[in-house]
């Protein structure tokens, strides 16, 4: 297989190690919710900090909260100065943020960083940030592959550095095994090899896939921003068939912001990541009332994507946050129980995890005051696919 250039376990269980990671110091005296109830204030002043944020992938809508946040000066109001570590290519950011010297802030997805956990990392959830997972497995329609069962005999795209966990536990909880029942190729950052599987994915075939790994707001519009030659029009949805893993009952939370538990002990590191989650709500709220502003923020920061394609990933990456019905930032329960069963159950994980893999209480101070910080109101709009993203 070709190297890209880049569930059930008890629910008591899981939701047990929910109560148990949700500090005693939770409470509004803690540290940083003193720093939260600060930040509010008009008027406060703030020691300077200068922090880093690890991003996931390359600089794109998925990350333009956080961009917002600059440009529209929250960051600077709270004392901050926040430099952007953009990710992509083999950069893992669980990895990275794990590293004595790494950034003060990591956004990586929940099961990867549990892995690196059970590896001896000492990231900490701060924030849950995406309230829904963006991962869908892509096929077309003679495929004949609708869920992951569908998948024995078939060569199935999936992404290296754990960006394929939610296809290959699915495959696991099915009772396929990668390289007995099912191919696993690991499929470049694109649908290429879907593209190429047209007409069929044979077994000697080495450029193609059967099944392809996407991320709602990325691969699948940069399928349908693509002409059929067969036609001359682009790919319509109804050309393929579309697993989303939510939809299954097996989908793992992925963008969440991380530091690292030794960080935040140090005096003073509380208040400054208080200070950024505000600031990065703000930013957030920002574009879900402004996105087309926030499509240029990409832009600015150098996205190599074009304005479409950026405007697509933008409202569904709103889908993603919003509505957020316990506020942004808060972890859902279900969602995090969700996580861990389908982890363990499909040998991501070696049990649940041990106390300390997330923390509360920053974010809900970091809310504490801020306008409109569910978005119960906003409904998803309308994006039009445009040709090459342009």
């Amino acid at each position: 297989m070709r190297r890209s250039h880049r569930f059930m376990a008890l629910a008591g269980a899981a939701m047990l190690a929910l109560a148990a990671c949700t500090p005693s110091g939770s409470s509004s005296e803690s540290p940083g919710a003193s720093a939260g109830s600060s930040a509010a204030s008009p008027g406060a002043s703030y020691t300077p900090a200068t922090v880093r944020l690890q991003l996931q992938w390359l600089d794109q809508s998925q990350f333009s909260g956080y961009y917002a946040a600059e440009e529209q000066g929250y960051y600077a109001d709270l004392g901050l100065t926040v430099e952007f570590l953009p990710g992509g290519g083999t950069i893992s950011p669980q990895e990275v943020g794990s590293q004595p010297d790494g950034p003060e802030f990591t956004i990586a997805w929940v099961p990867k960083v549990l892995q690196a956990r059970e590896s001896g990392s000492d990231l900490v959830q701060i924030a849950q940030m995406a309230q829904r997972a963006p991962t869908l497995s892509v096929s077309w329609k003679n495929a004949n592959i609708t869920s992951p069962a569908d998948f024995k005999g078939k060569k199935v795209g999936a992404w290296p550095f754990g960006n394929e966990l939610e296809v290959v536990a699915s495959a696991t909880i099915a009772g396929l095994k990668a390289g007995t029942d099912y191919t696993r190729v690991e499929q470049d950052f694109d649908m290429s090899e879907l593209i190429a599987a047209k007409d069929g994915c044979g077994a000697a075939q080495s450029d193609c896939v059967d099944v392809a790994e996407a991320m709602v707001y990325n691969e699948w519009a940069q399928l349908l921003e693509t002409t059929d030659p067969a036609t001359g029009k682009l790919y319509q949805p109804d050309q393929f068939n579309v697993i989303n893993y939510n939809d299954i009952g097996v989908a793992m939370l992925q963008d969440s912001l991380y530091s690292r538990a030794s960080w935040l002990a140090e005096a003073g590191n509380e208040d400054v990541a208080t200070r950024f989650l505000r600031a990065s709500f703000k930013g957030w709220i920002y574009c879900r009332e402004n996105p087309d502003d926030c499509v240029q923020y990409a832009l600015d920061h150098g996205s190599v994507w074009g304005k479409g394609h950026l405007a697509w990933m933008m409202n569904e990456v709103n889908n993603l946050y919003w509505p957020s019905p316990d506020g942004i930032g808060a972890l859902d329960p279900d969602a995090w129980a969700q996580t861990i069963e389908t982890a363990i159950a499909g040998q991501i994980l070696k049990a649940a995890p041990a106390d300390g893999a997330f923390r509360t209480d920053l974010a809900d101070a970091a809310r504490e005051g801020l306008e409109d910080a569910t978005g119960t109101d906003w409904t998803k709009p309308t994006v039009e696919i445009t040709p090459r993203g342009e």
